[in-house]
């Protein structure tokens, strides 16, 4: 059974000085900033506080399948009291 390479991580949007990230399920293989599975939420670091917006049943579903996600991402689910 082949495993499945996919990572929840941010994908980088937003202007210069101005970051705003998606989070997303991509393959780990992929760039940071390429083609993506699937849209699990997104993440403004720009307000006070920090806002976070994440679909909770996608979340537990692609953690499910085996996705791992990035150290920063795992703290913002955290955060959320997904995991």
């Amino acid at each position: 059974m082949l495993k499945l390479a996919a990572k929840i991580r941010l994908r980088r949007k937003g202007a210069k000085k101005k970051p705003f990230y998606q989070i997303v399920v991509s393959d780990s293989r992929a760039p940071r900033d390429g083609k993506f599975i699937e849209l699990l939420g997104t993440y403004d670091p720009g307000k006070d506080p920090a806002e976070v917006k994440v679909n909770k049943e996608k979340v537990l579903g692609w953690l499910g399948k085996g996705a791992e996600p990035t150290a920063t991402v795992k703290n913002l689910i955290k955060r959320e009291g997904i995991v």
